[in-house]
């Protein structure tokens, strides 16, 4: 539509905003576009009110738009208790469930910026009668100005050439440091804010304790760490950061009760650890004990969760795969929400138990948690490597740089001391080494440059 075309408001009535309603559900790239200027309060009724704020709603908490399925469940348990609007409502998605199709759907995408002025035009008209009473002339002026100015936005892209310098600037990612500087030379300085990192290694293998070694380096930097544990107790968790951060043998910890105290109150950073049972919380339930925090004052640098496969889904799958990746997917938004990283360990399959190497093949349920995650990294450890005190990392994803890369290890889980013995190695993929990386691309980039010139 041109902007010098008639509108007809006429047309904007309970059909057309139905159909608005269906294309937000049933489309979700229009959805995240109009959302951008739609308020729910522009439905001029309350059950269309009501269905699109549901929508909205969950994709602010989730960051994933809802499927027909979880908006059944949704409506079914959120809908405020009034009778009418809640019938109303299942009525409706009854039907969009039924009849998907959407009329007049061109005429929409054309129109409904037209029909979001009109009702911001129209709140601005009923909220100048109020100013008016007051004299607020000014205040009319602006309020009416806004409503006029909807969906006028000064960002109108990026500039693939004006805006080359900002693609090159340091991101404020604020990482943390893994403590092992082979591990952040590839990965930009370790996990950053909203970012999410996860282990994988079998059972008994050390899970527990890679973590515990993550939390120590945080507090040693200064850093507030909350520590979710579904496994262990929360004594046996607090022991075993008293061994991470002493290099005192868990075995020995009451021998050296008075040292350790001296020791850990020289830890500049705080630690909270919050103990639940398997399968009792999920991630919104850790957000909500986040939120508490908050109000206490207690703001996380660092959240870990020990461990994601053991957390409850807030929704009902009837397949644990769809399960695990709503979980992990809502790990990665409370690591957002809190812009804080969040390192969680998982299982290997029966493939990855006592492996020599465990690879992206190894991974329960791969591909849930690869999709979602910014960093996996595998630990490896045989019957004869925990024997040997050793083991292997593997960078089985990277977002910020190489991955396919093996470390070897010197593991010591009776004092929780985990370090890495040689330089990285190349596993089944050409790699650039972690140190003179940038040289050595600019050196490549010239000779292609060249030849294309040849």
């Amino acid at each position: 539509m041109k902007a010098t075309d008639k509108v007809d408001f006429s047309k904007f009535g309970v059909k057309f905003q139905e159909n608005l309603a269906k294309m937000i559900m049933l489309d979700r790239a229009y959805s995240d576009q109009i959302g951008e200027v739609l308020d729910t309060g522009y439905f001029e009724t309350r059950y269309l009110q009501t269905f699109t704020k549901l929508i909205y709603e969950y994709k602010e908490k989730y960051k994933v738009h809802p499927s027909l399925e979880t908006m059944v469940t949704i409506v079914q348990t959120q809908i405020p208790d009034d009778e009418v609007t809640k019938k109303r409502v299942k009525d409706f998605l009854v039907r969009v469930y039924s009849d998907p199709k959407i009329d007049g759907k061109d005429f929409i995408q054309d129109t409904a910026l037209d029909f979001c002025r009109k009702q911001k035009l129209k709140e601005a008209i009923l909220q100048s009668v109020k100013l008016l009473e007051k004299s607020s002339f000014d205040s009319i002026a602006d309020v009416i100005n806004n409503a006029l100015k909807l969906g006028q936005s000064n960002d109108f892209g990026y500039d693939y050439i004006k805006d080359f310098e900002e693609r090159f600037k340091l991101k404020a990612r604020n990482p943390i440091s893994t403590g092992w500087k082979e591990i952040d030379n590839i990965m930009e300085g370790g996990l950053g804010s909203g970012e999410l990192g996860v282990a994988i290694a079998g059972t008994g293998a050390g899970k527990s304790h890679i973590l515990t070694h993550l939390g120590a380096v945080a507090l040693k930097a200064g850093k507030t760490v909350v520590h979710y544990t579904l496994e262990l107790s929360d004594v046996v968790v607090a022991r075993r950061y008293d061994s991470c951060l002493t290099r005192v043998k868990l075995n020995d910890l009451n021998a050296f009760k008075d040292q350790i105290l001296e020791d850990i109150q020289e830890v500049e950073g705080a630690l909270v650890i919050k103990e639940y049972p398997t399968k009792s919380i999920s991630p919104a339930g850790i957000k909500n004990h986040l939120s508490k925090l908050k109000l206490r004052g207690i703001e996380a640098d660092m959240i870990i969760v020990d461990y994601a496969d053991l957390l409850r889904s807030s929704k009902s799958y009837s397949e644990k795969r769809h399960d695990l990746e709503s979980i992990y997917e809502e790990l990665r938004s409370v690591a957002q929400e809190n812009e804080c990283p969040l390192w969680t360990v998982s299982q290997t399959n029966r493939q990855g138990y006592n492996a020599e190497l465990v690879t992206a093949e190894s991974i329960s349920e791969a591909f849930s948690k690869c999709f979602v995650s910014d960093f996996i990294f595998t630990l490896s450890r045989t019957v004869e490597d925990k024997e040997n005190n050793s083991g292997r990392f593997f960078i089985a994803k990277n977002r910020f740089g190489m991955d396919g890369i093996k470390f070897e290890l010197h593991m010591d889980t009776s004092k929780v001391l985990i370090k890495i013995d040689n330089n990285p190695q190349s596993v089944g993929m050409a790699s650039l080494p972690a140190l003179g990386q940038e040289e050595r691309l600019k050196k490549y980039y010239k000779e292609l440059m060249k030849k294309e010139k040849k």
